[in-house]
């Protein structure tokens, strides 16, 4: 299960490079948790989830509410302890990974409570 979530997690970060965003982290560890990605484009800051299933929709279903808390927390931490991050645009992104497909970007999926 562990050498799955890298797999997807590369599949993932590959497909973003592609699409022109510059990686800057990848499984970052905060207090509050892990963050699969953190890519920029722009001035676009991307934490981003991935999230490998066997169907598109079982991907998607699996970013719960509780795990959205969770990023959006340790995006916070994350972006505490580097100089100027705290300004940039921040979005939360979900790339879903399906076999057989190419993997799905949605960019925005969810946006932080107030």
């Amino acid at each position: 299960r562990e050498q799955a979530g890298r797999r997807a997690e590369t599949a993932a970060a590959l497909w973003l490079q592609l699409k022109g965003y510059r990686i800057l982290d990848r499984r970052a560890r905060t207090p509050a948790g892990e963050i699969d990605l953190v890519a920029m484009r722009g001035s676009i800051l991307a934490f981003v989830e991935v999230k490998a299933r066997a169907r598109r929709e079982a991907a998607l279903e699996a970013v719960t509410p509780e795990l959205r808390k969770r990023v959006e927390r340790a995006a916070h931490m994350w972006a505490g302890r580097r100089r100027g991050m705290e300004l940039k645009n921040w979005r939360f992104d979900v790339v879903a990974i399906a076999p057989g497909r190419l993997p799905e970007h949605l960019r925005e999926a969810w946006r932080p409570d107030k």
